[in-house]
């Protein structure tokens, strides 16, 4: 995943060369939504970075800053001020397209980049927790007298929420997998992680080492949640020893995971966001907690059964000589 540092003047004539289309991670794993109108913008945006040698990093660390004006302005019980909340989080997620965008135009990719792209959801939707639970104390007279309840509703839900996020990203990079191949996918095995951190030296990689700690502990929890994925990947690296995987097992995993991807993108930002505003519009921000709760939950969970499935189908397949 780690690329080397690349000059200005090298990211600059690397964008020039590279079409819109070609800054898509797949047509399989794109959202409607996204390609309609996050990705052309997104696009836009890292062309202009591109020219001026502003890097991804500091792509997401500005929608960062501007998901988390958003929250602020969601506290407040003014529809207008609400109205421009809104306004900012678009913004934000036009960058966090943007920021992935350019790092394919350039070839910046770093795991950095990749932890600082999760972590700026996570700012975002935290301060978006707080601000929804302390306007709900300040207007609402039933949460004036219990307190707990939004705290607890809250609390719930964005660990929902970042198992959600997490869980559909896993999926996601998993079918990119088996669809474009190592390269075009950022799918990681944790003890190829412990092993690179243990080579790392303390010295003058401190950063390095301590980023490297939380994406494996990220990583970790994808693994636990997917045992049937993990046993799949096991036998196909027993089984083909380091060889190419048969294009057949590709296609055919491809076309089991493919129906699976809608949900990925629903789990993802724009339904859960689009939820959140009809719930500022109409007074009751409490409603997107609930949704999240069920309905996001829900699908989460059918995702995991239906995609342990396919995986515990294509290792019997295997086992059996399939694709021998």
């Amino acid at each position: 995943m780690e690329k080397a540092n690349k000059t200005k003047e090298e990211c600059r004539k690397a964008a020039e060369q590279v079409s819109y289309r070609d800054t898509l991670k797949s047509m399989d794993t794109e959202e409607h939504i996204d390609l309609w109108f996050y990705r052309p913008i997104g696009y836009m945006w890292a062309k202009l970075a591109a020219r001026l040698g502003i890097t991804p990093n500091a792509i997401t660390i500005a929608s960062i800053f501007l998901g988390v004006g958003a929250g602020i302005a969601f506290y407040y019980n003014n529809i207008w001020i609400n109205i421009l909340g809104m306004v900012l989080l678009v913004w934000a997620n036009s960058f966090d397209s943007a920021d992935g965008q350019l790092a394919r135009m350039t070839g910046q990719y770093s795991r950095l980049g990749r932890i600082l792209d999760g972590l700026a959801g996570d700012f975002w939707f935290a301060t978006i927790y707080f601000a929804i639970c302390f306007r709900e104390i300040a207007t609402s007279p039933f949460f004036m007298e219990h307190h707990w309840v939004i705290w607890t509703l809250a609390v719930s839900t964005g660990l929902c929420h970042a198992k959600q996020a997490s869980m559909a990203d896993h999926y996601r990079q998993f079918h990119l997998f088996f669809l474009k191949g190592k390269e075009g996918s950022e799918l990681e095995n944790v003890d190829d992680l412990r092993e690179r951190q243990k080579a790392t030296p303390w010295k003058g990689h401190f950063w390095s080492k301590v980023t490297m700690a939380f994406y494996i502990n990220y990583t970790v929890s994808q693994q636990k949640m997917t045992p049937a994925m993990q046993a799949l990947r096991v036998e196909l690296r027993d089984r083909f020893k380091g060889g190419a995987i048969p294009q057949k097992f590709r296609d055919d995993f491809r076309m089991m995971s493919l129906p699976l991807m809608k949900y990925t993108n629903i789990l993802s930002f724009n339904w859960r966001v689009i939820v959140l505003f009809i719930s500022l519009f109409i007074r009751m921000p409490w409603i997107y907690f609930v949704f999240e709760f069920t309905v996001l939950n829900s699908l989460m969970v059918y995702m995991i059964v239906r995609h342990e499935k396919i995986c515990r189908t294509m290792t019997q397949r295997l086992k059996d000589g399939y694709y021998d």
